[in-house]
């Protein structure tokens, strides 16, 4: 018994002793119930809508109100031509709007079926069918209202998805499946590599070489870059000949916002490798690590909007949901360069903050 002591002891203290391991091991299950618990919901929030109707109609105004009262939605603009429509997606960060008939309140009470349509960007197919159900629900309720009051009366709504009108589920799983496959690839493939050189004392040789420290590193992620343009462009030809997904923006542009974010998830497998010592830790932190909050926090799964301020605070830090809304804007709504320069900035500075924390941290000597 004293010698299954002794054992246990030391095994108790060799964990102890790997402080990043112990640290990932129980932090990870209050990450993981953190995430689970908050960004997985299909309810919608925070929804940014913009109404177009006619001033002083009272009506109208009354059942705007009640959309506005909502928790769900935020009136944030109400626009004067319908000719705005179509842009106002593109420029404004909005994700519905509303659209009243022409004298809606008068034909209201004269009992003349006034309508009502709803435009949705259906890019993410699943918040769109939710977005219409609550107005829907809203209106309906509304109706019944008047309905105590007067004889019958039919509002007509109307439905309008633009970007995917058959809402098809594959528009929004393919920007998340891109940001997935190139961060996997480039993120755990490029720290396992360096750190596999670490583990088997050949780093140290190839330091001690003629070669230049960062032409080791060059020739690393070198391989890893071909992989990752072969499954991009891969994904890509997939999506178009087999999900009939259409690239509606510039070609050049979505692979040029490509090229940055599988450098910038080079970058990220980079530093992991300077940061860790093991193979296991390395897949852990950039397989387990990543995984979670690319599925969780770059809008694939569910809306960021959605969540809690916090978890979106953490989903502006996750470099994937950055590149998610760049790869929706240019390939499903066809916006150029000027929609989507936040994105790329965004991204180019991550891409240089890592790069000088991956220098800094990068060891000449192996100690």
């Amino acid at each position: 018994m004293k010698q299954l002591m002794s054992f246990i002891k030391k095994e108790v203290l060799h964990i102890i002793r790997d402080k990043r391991t112990i640290l990932i091991l129980l932090i990870m299950p209050i990450i993981q119930i953190m995430l689970f618990g908050f960004a997985m919901t299909l309810e919608v929030k925070n929804i940014n809508i913009a109404v177009f109707y006619e001033y002083g109609d009272e009506m109208a105004e009354k059942i705007i109100a009640r959309i506005s009262a909502s928790e769900y939605f935020n009136i944030v603009k109400s626009i004067h031509d319908t000719n705005e429509i179509n842009n106002i997606f593109k420029n404004d960060n909005v994700d519905t709007v509303i659209v009243f008939s022409h004298n809606f309140s008068k034909d209201l009470f004269n009992m003349a079926s006034p309508a009502i349509q709803i435009i949705n960007d259906a890019s993410d197919p699943n918040q769109a069918s939710t977005i219409t159900s609550y107005i829907s629900a809203i209106i309906s309720s509304f109706q019944n209202e008047v309905l105590l009051q007067n004889s019958p009366i039919i509002i007509n709504t109307e439905l309008k998805m633009l970007y995917n009108p058959e809402l098809n589920g594959a528009y929004n799983f393919v920007p998340g499946v891109l940001a997935l496959v190139l961060t996997l690839i480039c993120a755990m493939m490029t720290s396992i590599s360096i750190v596999r050189e670490k583990e088997f004392g050949t780093m140290e040789l190839l330091l001690v070489s003629p070669m230049k420290p960062a032409y080791i590193i060059i020739s690393k992620i070198i391989p890893y870059f071909i992989i990752s343009t072969i499954n991009l462009i891969t994904i890509l030809v997939l999506a178009v000949s087999l999900l009939d997904i259409p690239i509606k923006g510039s070609l050049m542009l979505l692979m040029a916002v490509s090229f940055l974010f599988i450098f910038l998830s080079l970058s990220v497998g980079i530093l992991i490798s300077s940061l860790v010592s093991s193979q296991a830790a390395a897949m852990l932190i950039s397989g387990m690590g990543m995984m979670m909050p690319v599925m969780l926090l770059s809008g694939m799964l569910f809306p960021i909007d959605s969540m809690p301020f916090f978890l979106q605070v953490i989903a502006d830090i996750v470099p994937a949901s950055w590149y998610f809304t760049a790869v929706k804007k240019i390939m499903l709504e066809g916006q150029g360069l000027f929609n989507v320069l936040k994105e790329i900035a965004v991204l180019t500075i991550m891409l240089l903050l890592l790069i000088a924390a991956s220098i800094k941290k990068f060891k000449v000597r192996l100690g």
